[in-house]
């Protein structure tokens, strides 16, 4: 494959705080339709790196091309923040780990899922409110919850909640930050068979970073492992975790083996 046909390039990106490496020399391609899991232990840069790529902080070098619908490859670092902001709004979302983060708490869930497609052009109230209930049900939310407010909701509802909020205006490329932290184990359950069916059905692209090697098993093509900024190993998701090449990847792979 050539660079045309990749969605997302990532080029020798680097974020240094002071003397700690945040992130450094990480570069990869995502294609169309490809998850792409990264993991390691708290501190290992993973979050860094994602809200490097996802426009949330300005790394230090580096680049993140992605290719556009109207313009085709920008290197994302350089464009201007209206810009930025408008793709964090058409092609992109994301997926914060606490829900509460990328919800309007003090909006209804309907208008949370409106809010989004009023950004990008819609204005027809009828039509926003039935895009709105079809959105819920495809979440597994009743649609009676539509004018309730997502601090009625339980944390597995305000995730839910937040994925039809991002997904609304169909995002080519997905960013997900921890999703299923902090849930029950079967609340997580819930929440991954979702997420799985709606990479599928909608032929998303996804970096989604996570400490949870079963949540990578069942949704990553492909597996990144960061150690200390480094990206220390990478490949197909299930030759990485079933021969895992790299003593770091091993540990991270045993201590899940034995718990």
């Amino acid at each position: 494959m050539n660079e045309n046909d990749c969605l997302l390039s990532v080029k020798q990106l680097e974020k240094r705080y002071g003397p700690h490496i945040g992130c450094q020399d990480v570069s990869f391609d995502l294609y169309p339709g490809e998850v792409m899991g990264i993991v390691g232990e708290s501190g290992s840069g993973k979050s860094t790196l994602l809200n490097c790529m996802a426009g949330h902080l300005k790394p230090d070098t580096g680049e993140v091309v992605f290719n556009t619908r109207t313009e085709g490859l920008r290197d994302t670092v350089t464009m201007s923040e209206p810009e930025r902001r408008l793709l964090s709004r058409t092609d992109w979302a994301f997926i914060h780990q606490h829900a509460r983060d990328g919800l309007r708490m003090g909006v209804s869930a309907g208008g949370n899922v409106g809010e989004r497609m009023m950004a990008v052009g819609a204005r027809h109230y009828g039509d926003i409110r039935r895009t709105a209930e079809d959105w819920l049900e495809r979440v597994e939310i009743d649609t009676s919850r539509i004018d309730d407010r997502p601090a009625t909701f339980s944390g597995g509802m305000q995730q839910r909640l937040q994925i039809a909020r991002n997904l609304v205006t169909q995002p080519r490329l997905i960013f997900m930050d921890e999703p299923t932290g902090g849930l029950d184990v079967s609340v997580q359950a819930r929440l991954l068979d979702l997420l799985r069916s709606l990479v599928r059905d909608m032929n998303l692209s996804v970096i989604i970073v996570t400490h949870d090697l079963a949540v990578v098993r069942l949704l990553a093509d492909r597996l990144m492992v960061m150690k200390s900024g480094q990206v220390v190993e990478q490949g197909l998701t299930d030759q990485v975790l079933d021969d895992p090449q790299h003593a770091y990847t091993q540990l991270l792979v045993s201590s899940v083996l034995h718990v």
